[in-house]
């Protein structure tokens, strides 16, 4: 009769031990897996899925080795406990001990005992006695070493070496392809970020400032300005009337600063009440008033590290303007209901059509916050007196409607000499809404000066439209043979007499000329009556030869 040692598992006891390691072996794996598409920072990832594997006792110190690009050597990508002068020297040649032996077969190398085993170099140091082996097993992605993956095992580890060597295989694989996918995403983010530089210095080389069309003198000497001033972090006040542009200008600032990179946060003051402006600026706490469900950052606290926009700065009220000193002095604010004070970092680009030296004489205006804000100043001029840039805008604006409307056509040229004559009181948003309209409404092909007639105002159309007036009949011929009498038509009128038809040019001239009587040759006065600038009237009186 055989007996049995009770201590010595049976073939079901054994087969049930296995899977049960099996199965534990699988829910770390799947932790593991987690980890690394669970966070942004692969390198703090994989350093968290070495830890598990230590805390499960399957290692005691486990190292990840690249193979250089330029050499048959490998350098420390991510480990755990080793300390940074550890890390400086964990590099190992292909060949050099039991990681570099392991990159030049491409095979696992597994060494039982690494106190008596001179290929294990122990380049990293500090052994404990609890280290027993040392394991080392090479990352191969198609068929070439891109890396090894080692582990120092204690002598209490729940597996074998063959069951070691195939868990390092897997978990070395799923870590090269985390690396893998975050390497293509930041080459990938590098590519989008260079051909947005390169689409925005495309953009910027005809006009130099993206959307800013000019090449008039006083346009320019505004872009020499701002090339001045954009890198600096002084506050500029841009100035100019309804429709110059002042946002492109703010824009092109922000786009020349130091601070490109930054957020460019804007906000019209004057499309604002004057109770929610304050919230606005500075953001307010929740329940700082009805309907404040909860807290919201202000476009100061918004723009930090980038520019701000402030658009109708004139008509913000005294009790901001204090406000707005303060933190143009102090850098840094309350929210609205807070008590915390907040520092911010930002670049200020105000913007005015209104007379702030006028407002400051009456009182409206704190005049220690005008010199805050008038560090810089920019004037723009009106269209009005940028002449040369109104044909360069006609036809920046025709393209970009024409392409986005899908149309195509062109002026004739007594259409654009309307044009260009018309003083534009709106300057370019007037121009730009303009050539929308024309652009729209008019059918492909010419545009011709009558086709105008809905789009420019009516006492500047007077000027040119008579001219719409029906063509003179042809001369009669004369001789001397009895005329037939005409066979009777009741339905035409009894007679007509030929109308003749004048020229814009004559036409403009009588009207230039009656203004000027009207207004007893001022000519400003004239000018305003026609709808005209001084200049335009002065040039239209020298081309016609108008004595005075």
């Amino acid at each position: 009769m055989m007996t049995f040692d009770a201590n010595i598992p049976n073939k079901e006891e054994c087969q049930t031990c296995t899977l049960t390691f099996a199965y534990k072996e699988i829910n770390i794996l799947y932790e593991i897996a987690v980890m690394l598409n669970s966070s942004t920072d692969i390198h703090e990832s994989i350093e968290k899925a070495m830890r598990r594997l230590k805390q499960h006792g399957y290692l005691e110190r486990c190292a990840l080795f690249r193979k250089k690009e330029d050499a048959d050597e490998l350098e420390l990508l991510s480990s755990i406990d080793l300390e940074p002068y550890q890390k400086k020297m964990a590099s190992y040649r292909f060949g050099e001990g039991a990681t570099g032996l392991a990159a030049k077969s491409r095979e696992p190398i597994v060494i039982e005992n690494i106190h008596n085993n001179i290929n294990y170099l122990n380049k990293m140091g500090n052994i404990s006695t609890q280290m027993v082996s040392y394991v080392a097993v090479p990352l191969l992605q198609d068929e070439a070493v891109i890396g090894v993956i080692s582990a120092n095992i204690g002598k209490n580890s729940p597996l074998n070496f063959d069951e070691i060597v195939r868990m390092l295989t897997i978990v070395g694989s799923l870590f090269v392809g985390a690396l893998k996918v975050q390497q293509t995403f930041t080459k990938e983010k590098e590519s989008l970020s260079e051909l947005k530089t390169y689409y925005k210095e495309e953009m910027q080389k005809e006009y130099k400032f993206e959307n800013i069309v000019g090449k008039s003198t006083r346009m320019q000497q505004v872009f020499s300005m701002i090339n001045t001033v954009a890198p600096t972090d002084a506050t500029i006040l841009i100035r100019g009337e309804t429709g110059t542009g002042k946002e492109l200008i703010a824009t092109a600032v922000h786009n020349l600063s130091r601070r490109q990179n930054g957020p460019f946060i804007k906000l019209n003051c004057a499309a604002i009440s004057e109770t929610l402006l304050e919230s606005e600026l500075f953001g307010h706490e929740k329940g700082a008033f009805t309907d404040a469900r909860e807290m919201r950052k202000g476009r100061f606290e918004l723009a930090d590290g980038g520019t701000l926009f402030l658009d109708e700065i004139g008509d913000i009220t005294p009790a901001l303007q204090v406000k707005l000193l303060r933190i143009l002095q102090e850098q840094e604010f309350e929210r609205v209901g807070g008590t915390k004070t907040i520092k911010t970092n930002v670049r200020l680009v105000a913007a005015t059509n209104r007379n702030l030296e006028e407002m400051v004489r009456k009182g409206e205006f704190r005049e220690d916050l005008f010199y805050r804000l008038n560090v810089i100043p920019i004037n723009l001029p009106p269209l009005r007196e940028r002449y040369e840039d109104v044909k360069l805008l006609i036809e920046h604006y025709l393209h970009r409607f024409m392409k986005e409307h899908r149309k195509t056509m062109h002026f004739t040229k007594q259409a654009m000499e309307l044009l260009l004559d018309y003083p534009w009181p709106g300057n370019i948003r007037e121009l730009q809404n303009t050539m929308e309209r024309i652009v729209l409404i008019c059918p492909d092909g010419e545009i011709q000066p009558e086709m105008l007639s809905h789009v420019l105002p009516f006492n500047y159309q007077r000027i040119y439209m008579q001219n719409e007036a029906p063509a003179a009949a042809p001369a009669p011929i004369v001789n001397h043979e009895p005329i037939p009498a005409p066979m009777p038509n009741h339905s035409a009128p009894a007679s007509s007499t030929p109308v003749t038809r004048k020229s814009l040019q004559e036409l403009e001239k009588e009207s230039i000329i009656q203004a000027l009587i009207d207004s007893h040759g001022i000519q400003t006065k004239a000018a305003r009556a026609l709808g005209m600038s001084a200049r335009q009237i002065g040039y239209k009186i020298k081309q016609y030869g108008i004595e005075l």
